[in-house]
């Protein structure tokens, strides 16, 4: 099968491709084949892209997507009511249809606003059969995504057997893999986090762990001192990391995924883009939860830009794209398939109305996508060559019955925790 994406703004992010004020994209059997300003293929499915531009769909590496069924309620959290709320109060009272449905809602979210491959950061363990419900969520929507089961997050320590478990189910390299979320040194012993990493070196696994430094903690160098710091690791947040344990991640060839929004409303500290950036990292950025923040790229992108150009004025527009696209595909160990718009590469590529009143007239493609994007532009959504969204409509998602299931989940969990839904709820953390 052939597809002709005829006549768009096309943004590749590959620098030998290059950007076309007007060009065309074909693609064949899921894979794009020829990038040119006009291409001759009368024998393809023509998706007009007039008035649209033709990129890269974002890649998110760090969703804790479970949690989808109380968006918004934490939008002025600190970390400790985020963790006591999520954490010690609601997700006890979450059954297996509860994560089915949040994550199924949840990635088909993401796929609404462009995230073509998403890592889902699983942390609601509580069985077996939780797991299968947010394994099989992922699997029955159309996106490329990544299942990261959260080692020491209410799954039995040690944790080989579940997570052998788990990758017998997700063996190979299909619409759905498997990564291992490892416990970091302010949670565990570094013979633990060895065990982990070794599992995961011996499934084929990629790691990642979240980590924010305070005071004189210094988690990277106690990891680099055990000689643990790896290629594969993908380090969340990081925020007080010092400039020397951020060279030691570049040095490692390790990657950073920081969430603007959830870190600077909770109290992380400024997002350290700038800072990995000139330690020789290629940040990547991620939503992390939507309890919290919004669940768009082009929010925690525009985020990202206005508190980094507020501290030193540095990053531009392309950056961003890049942090969002190519790097965070890399991050993923994705980056020969998807992150850019290169022949040879699976046809995950997104179209951005330029038609929308809201960025009309677009004079710069990258600037106005970072300055003023928001999901209501994303037209097209294809992940593997296959239309998942057309027309501004997800294909194939019966979204009403979905609604209806969600709601029914959130209300039953907060009946069943005490939780109350008129935006009263303001959680206590445990007093240490």
């Amino acid at each position: 099968m052939k597809i002709l994406l005829a006549g768009g703004n096309v943004v590749s992010m590959d620098t030998a491709v290059g950007d076309l004020d007007r060009g065309d994209v074909l693609i064949e059997d899921g894979v794009i084949v020829e990038v040119a300003e006009r291409i001759d293929a009368p024998d393809a499915e023509v998706i007009d892209a007039t008035d649209r531009i033709v990129m890269p769909g974002f890649v998110d590496n760090h969703r804790h997507t479970w949690q989808t069924a109380f968006r918004g309620v934490g939008a002025d959290w600190t970390f400790p009511e985020w963790a006591a709320a999520m954490h010690g109060t609601a997700k006890p009272h979450y059954q297996p249809e509860d994560v089915y449905v949040g994550t199924l809602l949840g990635r088909l979210e993401a796929l609404h606003s462009g995230v073509t491959t998403m890592l889902d950061w699983y942390h609601v363990a509580q069985s077996h059969e939780h797991e299968d419900a947010a394994v099989a969520a992922l699997r029955d929507a159309p996106g490329r995504s990544i299942f990261c089961l959260g080692a020491g997050w209410g799954t039995p320590d040690p944790v080989d057997d579940d997570i052998r478990r788990v990758r017998s189910d997700l063996p190979g390299d299909g619409p759905v893999t498997m990564a291992l979320g490892l416990r970091g040194p302010e949670d565990t012993s570094m013979d633990t986090v060895d065990r982990e990493l070794k599992l995961a070196a011996e499934l084929g696994l990629r790691t990642s762990l979240h980590t924010v430094a305070s005071g004189t903690q210094r988690p990277i160098a106690e990891l680099h001192a055990h000689g643990l710091l790896r290629e594969t690791t993908t380090f969340v947040h990081a925020n007080g990391i010092s400039d020397e344990e951020l060279r030691m991640l570049a040095d490692a060839g390790s990657s950073v995924s920081i969430s603007p929004d959830v870190e600077l409303k909770m109290g992380f500290g400024s997002p350290m883009t700038g800072r990995a950036l000139a330690a020789g990292l290629r940040p990547t950025l991620s939503i992390d939860d939507v309890p919290s923040a919004a669940g768009d790229m082009f929010s925690a992108m525009r985020t990202a830009f206005a508190a980094q150009r507020g501290l030193d004025g540095g990053l531009n527009s392309h950056d961003l794209l890049e942090f969002t696209t190519i790097d965070a595909a890399a991050s993923c160990g994705l980056d020969a398939r998807t992150g850019s718009i290169t022949p040879g590469k699976d046809a995950d590529i997104i179209l951005l109305r330029t038609d929308d009143l809201t960025v009309f007239p677009v004079t710069d493609p990258a600037d106005t996508i970072v300055s003023a994007g928001h999901p209501g532009l994303v037209d097209t959504v294809l992940v593997a060559g296959r239309v998942v969204k057309r027309d501004g409509a997800l294909v194939g998602a019966d979204l009403p019955a979905l609604k209806t299931r969600l709601t029914a989940s959130r209300d039953r969990i907060a009946a069943a925790a005490g939780i109350p839904l008129d935006g009263t709820w303001r959680p206590q953390p445990e007093s240490k």
